[in-house]
């Protein structure tokens, strides 16, 4: 059973297992060389369950191990971790675990050890390793342990060279629990999917017999070995310049089968032919390129717009990011006698105010669910005209009760009044995020108070959703709203990176040779960048998704030009009008959600806990 309050380990210290060397590639060796025969290697098969998705932003809030040798099980270990915050509401309903089931567990310090010694000398195995071993390696920097020389198993990397597609559409591990039908399934809890991975590891095992893999180093050298077909292509590395810039895979009637960029294009695209890259998706890619296209950039910048461009207008079938950008979510006030919010897909010249883009869709509702606690707009969906209002028709809900509506819909509030509401939505969405701001902190401050913290931890997160989405879109409208901008960085040669960028668009990109003077160059490249008109449509500062070249720039190369534009060193040449941000606006709140999430409530006996407070 997984330990609520503590470390629970049972079964004996398993012994490591002690190789001679990297044996074939599914080959078996000679008998001076057969490596650790698999049965006589113990495995401890690990899984996690975070805050988050990364170690350096995110905690551990669960571990589960189980120590394994020739098929037996020696032990268990299993607890669940104070992460020393909260946890999140899109991992409690994923996991089931609560912020107050781990109030009272060890922290990751005191779990680390037990840990430790409990896999020490033994393999580790995890589904995704790169993962739950990243989390580890981390807490051990943090807390001052030294990072064992574990030997590690990918279950991941193994699936992908034993199973085909025609077997099992993906590789995540309730796809493999299903194929192998192990009596343990994965349900987002650690030891429960520690064991689920045992079983599937047991599976993968078996059919690494046929492929004559019979020690623990030939497995592991089976697992990162490149294909036949990756060996076969390795000349369509050949000419590929060591250059910033996008490659383009194509197959033999000219299709763009995957695009990507890189700093150094030889050393990237030649990885995809060697046993690094391991995965599915990319290996069968790499079957079917007849050809590798390149086009040469001149800064990073430029590589990564370029890539974007070519992924949106190709569409390439093996990305997977980048493809759609038309069908980026937004936050709409709609244009109607009693405007309510909807979130939408698509950005229109319509007269409506738009808040966005947002990321997801969860992401727009929480955002949603902020505005609608601080300006009461009605939530129903209904096509509410002055007409079916008069006539009584109009369909009531429980809302009103609730005071969360004035009821329009039955009369009890007039058009002129709802207008009011309207035109304080509107204000917030065009950048005074203040009603929202205030509304929220009142109700953490409550609920904190009255020590519902989950709650306060979920009024917490609507409102970070609410003014990050509003802070993209008013730092996105503003570099839109520029006729030009020109940018200089400096240079790893000790010359210039130049970018002109044009209603939020990249118009060109240059360099400046090391001691030469900067200005003839700037000139130049403005007199021959790309013209940009000014964007069409309503959304905030005329951002719009989708547009053709010359209609300005998408949100997510405006996104890599704000990025660049942050970097150290990076010097402002010339603003042609006006690049700024609402006073009121939300992108002064960004580092005050941050640290938000950062610090804890102080309960009266001390200890910190609970969701983080807003600084004052």
């Amino acid at each position: 059973m997984t330990a609520a309050h503590g470390v629970q380990g049972r079964g004996a210290q398993g012994h490591g297992a002690q190789g001679h060397g990297v044996g074939g590639h599914g080959v078996q060796g000679t008998l001076d060389d057969l490596g650790t025969p698999l049965r006589d290697v113990t495995f401890v098969v690990v899984d996690l369950e975070t805050t988050g998705g990364s170690a350096a932003d995110s905690a551990i809030t669960e571990i589960g191990a189980v120590k394994v040798r020739g098929g037996r099980e020696l032990g268990e270990l299993g607890t669940l971790v104070d992460p020393g915050g909260p946890v999140p509401p899109f991992i409690t309903a994923l996991t089931g675990i609560t912020t107050a089931m781990v109030t009272a567990a060890p922290r990751i310090e005191s779990v680390l050890p037990a840990f430790l010694e409990f896999a020490r000398g033994c393999v580790l195995v995890a589904h995704n390793a790169s993962f739950d071993i990243g989390f580890l390696k981390a807490a051990c920097a943090v807390n001052g342990y030294a990072w064992p020389a574990f030997a590690v198993v990918d279950t991941v990397d193994l699936a992908r060279r034993v199973l085909s597609r025609d077997e099992v559409p993906n590789c995540k591990l309730g796809t493999l629990a299903r194929f192998f039908r192990t009596s343990n399934e994965p349900t987002h809890r650690a030891l429960a999917d520690a064991r689920a991975t045992v079983e599937v590891l047991h599976g993968l095992i078996e059919r690494l017999g046929s492929f004559g893999v019979t020690s623990l180093e030939e497995m592991r050298g089976f697992a990162k070995a490149p294909t036949p077909e990756q060996r076969r292509k390795r000349h369509l590395a050949d000419d590929v310049p060591s250059t910033p810039g996008v490659y383009l895979f194509e197959d033999h009637a000219g299709e763009v089968l995957y695009v990507g960029k890189s700093g150094d294009l030889r050393s990237r695209v030649r990885s995809y032919f060697t046993g690094s890259e391991t995965r599915r998706r990319v290996r069968e890619m790499v079957g079917l390129a007849e050809n590798v296209r390149t086009i040469v950039c001149s800064t990073g910048l430029e590589a990564e717009v370029r890539e974007l461009r070519l992924i949106a207008e190709h569409k390439p079938r093996y990305n997977r990011r980048s493809k759609f950008p038309e069908r980026a979510i937004w936050l709409k006030l709609t244009v109607e006698p009693f405007p309510r919010l909807s979130i939408v897909r698509e950005c229109r010249a319509d007269g409506a105010r738009y808040l966005g883009p947002i990321s997801s869709r969860r992401q727009a509702e929480e955002a949603r669910a902020a505005l609608h606690e601080a300006v009461p707009l009605r939530q129903c969906t209904q096509r509410l005209t002055l007409r079916l209002v008069e006539s009584g028709r109009a369909r009531s809900c429980a809302l009103a009760e609730l005071g969360r509506c004035g009821a329009p819909c039955d009369g009890r509030e007039s058009a002129d009044a709802y207008a009011v509401h309207t035109g304080t939505a509107r204000s917030v969405m065009e950048g005074d995020v203040r009603p929202v701001v205030a509304a929220a902190q009142v109700r953490i401050d409550r609920l904190a108070a009255e020590l519902r913290y989950e709650e306060a931890a979920a009024q917490r997160d609507r409102l970070a959703a609410f003014v990050r989405a509003a802070a993209r879109g008013q730092r996105l409208a503003a570099l839109a709203r520029l006729p030009q901008l020109v940018a200089a960085r400096p240079a790893f040669d000790g010359g210039w990176e130049l970018s002109v960028v044009r209603y939020g668009r990249l118009a060109a990109a240059g360099t400046v040779p090391p001691n030469a003077r900067p200005r003839p160059y700037v000139d130049a490249l403005i007199a021959t960048a790309e013209t940009v008109f000014p964007p069409s449509g309503e959304a905030p500062g005329g951002v719009a998704l989708g547009a053709p070249p010359s209609q300005g720039a998408t949100a997510e190369e405006m996104e890599c030009v704000l990025r660049w534009l942050d970097l150290p060193g990076v010097r402002l040449v010339e603003v042609d009008g006006q690049w700024t941000c609402p006073v009121h606006g939300a992108e002064g709140l960004r580092e005050w959600i941050d640290k938000a999430y950062d610090r804890s409530y102080e309960r009266p006996d001390g200890a910190r806990r609970g969701p983080g407070r807003p600084l004052r």
